[in-house]
C-alpha cells in the first residue's frame, strides 16, 4: 500500500543489438531469435512486451541461469530466481494463509510488490525437481501464473489481493522434461540446449575470460586475450566452472610473479570434465 499500484514495465525501445549475445550463448540461438521475435512485435507500439513462458532443456552447467540473467539484463529488468529443487510446496510462489504459523507472501508478489518492475524475469530454476504431495503441489500456483490472461488478477493468498502478474518473463530450467506435468509443458515453449561444441566452449571461454579482465582493476595488467594453449585448458571444464577456475588461475600467476597466465595455472582441468560437458567439435 506504501508503495502504490504502479510498477515500471519496461521494454527496449527497439530491437537490440543482440550479437554479443549470439557470441556469448551460441547454444541458446533459438531462444534468442524466439526473444528477438517477441521484441520486434512490441517495438512500434504501446503494448507491452510479451514473452512465452520458455523452458530451456539441457544438461547441468551449461549456462542456462547465466541466460536468463543475461535476458534480464537485455530487456532491462529486474530478476528473481526462484530455486524450485528445494521447493515442497506451492505456497512458495502463491503464499500462505495468513491464518498459517509463520505464513508470508509468495515469491511471485514478493517480486512485483518489492521490485520495481512490473515485468521481471522470474527464473524457476531445476523445475523438474520441485517435489512435493497432491495436497500441496509445488507447481500449482503455475497453472493460472503461466497463462496470461488468468495471470493478470492473481491472488496470493496471504496478501489476498489481486496483482498483475502479466507481464512477468518467465523462465524455467530443467535436465528432464519426463516428471514436469504436460499442462505445464504445454504452457511454455521448449528449447532443447544443446552442449556447447568446442568452436562455441573456446568463444564462450575467451568472452568468460574478457569480462572477469574487464571488471577487475588488475584485469588491465592481463593481455586481452589468453593463448590458445591456456583456452584449451579453459574448454575442458563446463561454463557453470569456468569463473571458478579463471578466478583460481587469475591467482595463482600472481602468486608466481606474472601478468600472464599459463596451462599450470589450471591444475587438474582435465580431470574435471564432465560427460556433459563441451564435446569435441
Amino acid at each position: 500500500l506504501e508503495r502504490g499500484p504502479d510498477r515500471f514495465q519496461v521494454k527496449p525501445s527497439g530491437i537490440p543489438d543482440m550479437a554479443a549475445l549470439y557470441e556469448q550463448l551460441p547454444n541458446f540461438s533459438e531462444a534468442l531469435d524466439d526473444v528477438k521475435r517477441h521484441v520486434a512485435l512490441a517495438q512500434d507500439s504501446g503494448d507491452g512486451l510479451e514473452v512465452t513462458p520458455m523452458l530451456l532443456l539441457g544438461p547441468p552447467g551449461i549456462g542456462k541461469t547465466h541466460f536468463a540473467r543475461r535476458l534480464a539484463e537485455l530487456l532491462g529488468t529486474g530478476m528473481c530466481l526462484v530455486p524450485m529443487s528445494s521447493m515442497t510446496a506451492g505456497w512458495l510462489l502463491s503464499g500462505a494463509s495468513s491464518q498459517w504459523k509463520g505464513a508470508k507472501p509468495g515469491k511471485v508478489f514478493d517480486a512485483l510488490v518489492s521490485g520495481q518492475f512490473a515485468n521481471p524475469v522470474v527464473v524457476l530454476d531445476e523445475i523438474d525437481k520441485a517435489t512435493g504431495s497432491n495436497q500441496y503441489d509445488p507447481l500449482g500456483a503455475l497453472y493460472t501464473l503461466l497463462e496470461r490472461e488468468t495471470s493478470r488478477a492473481f491472488v496470493d493468498e496471504f496478501a489476498e489481493v489481486p496483482v498483475d502478474a502479466g507481464g512477468i518473463v518467465w523462465v524455467a530450467t530443467a535436465n528432464d522434461p519426463r516428471s514436469i506435468p504436460d499442462p505445464i509443458l504445454s504452457r511454455m515453449m521448449v528449447f532443447d540446449i544443446p552442449a556447447p561444441t568446442h568452436e562455441e566452449a573456446i568463444s564462450i571461454c575467451l568472452h568468460i575470460y574478457q569480462g572477469m579482465r574487464k571488471a577487475h582493476e588488475w584485469g588491465a595488467q592481463f593481455p586481452l586475450e589468453p593463448s590458445e594453449e591456456v583456452l584449451e585448458q579453459m574448454a575442458q571444464v563446463s561454463p557453470r566452472e569456468v569463473n571458478q577456475v579463471l578466478i583460481n588461475a587469475f591467482g595463482r600467476a600472481k602468486l608466481d610473479g606474472r601478468s600472464v597466465l599459463q596451462s599450470k595455472d589450471f591444475p587438474g582441468a582435465v580431470e574435471k570434465r564432465r560427460p556433459m560437458g563441451f564435446t569435441a567439435g
